[in-house]
This record gives C-alpha cells, structure tokens and sequence, in this order.
C-alpha cells in the first residue's frame, strides 16, 4: 500500500498551534490534506499527532489518525525518521498489509499540489531502490559567491577560489525545502542518509518553497498564496 504520513506534533513554539492556525481560510494542515487526498495516490492519508486537538482537525479535513503518536515521539529534536518508521510500523500492525512506498508530507506544506506529488512518485519509479525524491529549491544567488563576517576576520569569502569567476560559470545549487519526501518503504525503515547519489531533487518554483518559521514568514506566505488563489 502507498501511504502519505503527515508528521504535525502539538508543541511548536515559534508559532504557536502552526499545524492548525487558520492559513489563507482554513487549518494549515487542511492544505496538504487536500493535495494528498486529490493526488489519487494514497490508501491512506494519515496524520501522525501527540495532540487531540490537531487529530480533530486532520479528520475533519478528511485524514485518518488510526494512532496517537507517542511524548518520546513528539519533542523538539525528534527526528523525522524515527515518526516515519514508527508510522510505518503502526499502519502496518493496524492493516495487516505492508507499506510498499511512503510520501513524508509536512503539515506546513500549504503550497505543495496535487500535480507536485504525482510527478514526484513517477520519479521514484525510475530511482534505485536507496533512492528518494524531495521537494527542492534552487538558491537566487550562485552561493559560491557567498560571504561572512565576523568582527575577527571582517569579511571573507566561504569559496575565495571564485572570487572572480563570473555568476554565469557557476552551477546552479539549491536545497532541501522541507515539504515532501518520497521513498521505499525498505529505504526509510533501513535509514539510509536521504540526500544520496541514488536521490533525486524536485525543483519547485521559488514562489512555493517557503519555509514558514516566524510570523513574519507566515504573513508573507499567507498573502502570496492568497494572491495565487482564483
């Protein structure tokens, strides 16, 4: 079975209640619900939660939360792997049927459609089996060309072997955007490092990989994607 996790604890601190403040009309986890649900993927789209209020949330949406994840699941540092294999482990003792892929799907990816998560599970066919598909993003500014300061050094930059090379010599770099990753189930629960040579990046559009981490970030995503909305 195909299975979408989407990881959404109760404890955020920088915004309080982010998985189910209301975004753009309704819960911020409504929306990725919504492009799971609509993708035609999934058996199941299940919303691992320590937290009663957000479970309510994500059935109303039309999630399913068959588990309450557990407190030593549910702190600031733990890592999403281990709430990945654990939601792999409970929905397979639950169905009686074995995970064959799982898309980790954020609960603040408010921007990710529905055409993103099937494009991206057509990749992973064609990957190895260490293989994953993440969403990504490219830098605006070759980072080379990057800079630092410190009061010791002044300003110095992390690649001096650039300093001249003109910005349309150098590859484009981009990174993780934090709003989906595709993979095997044997791949995930093996632990194998995410970002490896069998992995492949997808590039979203600038304008819809935001990371939403203060209040300024939330209003601004909140306006572009009202702006982006018929």
């Amino acid at each position: 079975m195909h299975i979408a996790l989407i990881p959404a604890r109760g404890g955020s601190k920088r915004i309080p209640r982010k998985n189910i403040r209301s975004f753009a009309g309704r819960p911020m986890i409504g929306w990725p619900i919504e492009a799971a649900l609509s993708s035609g993927l999934f058996d199941h789209v299940v919303v691992s939660t320590d937290d009663p209020d957000i479970a309510e949330v994500a059935r109303a949406a039309g999630a399913e939360v068959p588990f309450m994840r557990t407190p030593e699941l549910a702190d600031d540092f733990t890592p999403a792997r281990d709430v990945i294999i654990d939601g792999i482990e409970r929905m397979e003792a639950l169905s009686g049927q074995r995970v064959d892929r799982l898309c980790c799907l954020f609960a603040t990816a408010a921007f990710v459609q529905a055409d993103d998560l099937q494009k991206t599970h057509a990749l992973l066919d064609d990957l190895p089996q260490d293989g994953f598909v993440f969403a990504a993003a490219s830098y605006p500014h070759p980072v080379h060309r990057a800079m630092v300061h410190s009061p010791q050094s002044g300003i110095e930059m992390l690649f001096p072997e650039h300093a001249r090379t003109r910005t349309q010599d150098l590859p484009e770099a981009f990174h993780d955007a934090g709003m989906f990753y595709w993979g095997r189930r044997d791949t995930f629960v093996a632990r194998t490092p995410m970002f490896n040579p069998a992995s492949h990046p997808y590039v979203m559009p600038r304008d819809r990989a935001l990371d939403i981490d203060t209040p300024q970030d939330w209003s601004f995503a909140e306006a572009l994607f009202r702006s982006r909305q018929p």
